[in-house]
């Protein structure tokens, strides 16, 4: 049964429910399967007994509740085809766990034997590989090599200890070009049993992903290779991903996942960090290395961490420019520095709604609100208190308050800069500026009160 205090920091229309009706019937024993509805943040709390740990938080997620078995966690994954909101008016169809893709995460703790049910609702075979966790073979979910593929409508069962703590993923090796396309992933992180190593006040989950769809459609191209049009963090794009709301002085990790087809140079503005973890594991303080951005390999997780002691709205995105716009076309002339009025004004003649555009960039789509397709968003989006942020896809706003309680993940608004800490028109006189043309390396001189010895 789901504790009511699992409900806690559900967003309103949204709900955490549980499919008992179809768990007493045909899957007598199972733990019942929960299920989510909305693309909220949700809020678990810390446990109430054993190991004592920080609850990560998936951004536009959840994390699965479990139930105990004597001694043995039972978890309930069902994989089926789901409906994304990717962003407020964009929906897509695709396939997941309980209700979601990305499927709920999945929290335990150093030394715990988990027994995970699978069942497959799809319409082809599946399996689940534990990316990343040490495991007998057998239950390592390569299909047709460690065990067969799970056949629509049945349920496998997954039992192992959790010999090793870090940041780990789930996902198929079944049909896996297709069910990854498809958005079937989610992440598998596991707590040291130790309260003392490594404590984090609060704790951040990002899965990279990204999805083809055209717009219009609903349904991704799964055999895209590298030009994908929707750039994705947890399955949602900006404006649409919460923030990272945080306490001033908290200690804070942000884990980062890569299931796309490129890597992703993750930037964090106001901050250096550093690396904490790896797919391989924790690394030692004296290995730790300092970063203002991380490369997220394919296929590969990484942990950073740092002390929220700079107040203020701060970006969070990946650093490839075309990731942080929306349903982008790929095959886009470029007009800068063309004149295209004569041609206006003929196009005009037959449609009056015309605009040009590109003209001196492309940043006149933050402010347009150009008729879209049916099921799509446009390809920079998202205002903030000064005016259009022109982002899109991988990008979101680490929000540094004071007073934020321990428990609050709630978005504090925008952060109003004190007096004499925002940039401003300047009006006066100029100094002097330096120009240069000469493709030649320029010398400069030493400085001339530079003492030799």
């Amino acid at each position: 049964m789901l504790n009511r205090r699992q409900l806690i920091g559900v967003g309103a229309g949204a709900a955490l429910v549980s499919t008992q009706a179809w768990g007493k019937t045909t899957n007598m024993g199972l733990p019942d399967a929960a299920e989510m509805d909305s693309a909220a943040t949700l809020i678990t709390p810390r446990p109430s007994s054993g190991p004592d740990y920080t609850p990560v938080v998936t951004l536009n997620g959840w994390t699965l509740p479990f139930r105990m078995n004597g001694n043995v966690k039972e978890f309930h994954l069902v994989a089926e085809p789901v409906e994304r909101e990717l962003a407020d008016g964009m929906i897509a169809h695709l396939w997941g766990y309980n209700g979601q893709s990305t499927g709920p995460t999945i929290e335990a703790v150093e030394g715990d034997r988990v027994r995970i049910y699978v069942t497959n609702r799809l319409p082809e075979h599946t399996t689940v590989h534990w990316h990343g966790l040490i495991l007998p073979s057998g239950m390592d979910g390569v299909g047709g090599l460690s065990h067969p593929g799970i056949p629509p409508g049945k349920t496998y069962v997954y039992e192992f200890d959790l010999t090793k703590s870090g940041t780990f993923m789930y996902h198929p090796h079944a049909d896996e070009m297709v069910q990854m396309a498809m958005g079937m992933m989610g992440f598998f992180i596991v707590h040291p049993k130790d309260p003392n190593f490594m404590p984090v006040d609060r704790d951040f989950l990002i899965m990279l992903n990204a999805f083809d769809i055209d717009p219009g459609t609903y349904v991704p191209r799964i055999m895209t290779m590298t030009d994908f049009n929707l750039w994705t963090w947890n399955s949602r794009i900006f404006p649409d991903i919460d923030p990272l709301v945080v306490n001033r002085g908290d200690k804070v990790r942000v884990r980062v996942g890569n299931l796309t087809m490129t890597n992703h140079p993750i930037h964090m503005h106001g901050y250096d960090f550093k690396v904490t973890c790896t797919d391989g594991g924790w690394v030692p303080p004296s290995a730790q290395w300092p970063e203002v951005s991380i490369d997220i390999p394919v296929g590969a997780m990484r942990a950073y961490e740092f002390v929220a002691d700079h107040l203020g709205d701060w970006a969070i995105h990946c650093h490839k420019s075309h990731h942080t716009m929306n349903a982008m076309g790929h095959d886009v002339p470029t007009f800068i520095g063309v004149d295209k009025k004569p041609l206006t004004q003929k196009i005009r003649q037959f449609q009056p709604e015309y605009m040009p555009m590109g003209t001196a960039g492309m940043a006149d789509m933050g402010t347009m609100e150009m008729p879209l397709p049916d099921n799509t968003v446009p390809m920079m989006t998202g205002w903030g208190p000064y005016g259009p942020i022109e982002m899109g896809g991988m990008f979101s706003v680490v929000k540094v308050r004071e007073g934020i309680g321990s428990d609050d993940y709630s978005d504090p608004g925008w952060y109003e800069n004190p007096p004499g800490e925002q940039a401003y028109e300047w009006t006066g006189e100029l100094p002097e500026f330096a120009t240069n043309t000469n493709p030649k390396t320029q010398i400069t001189p030493r400085p001339a009160n530079t003492t030799e010895g």
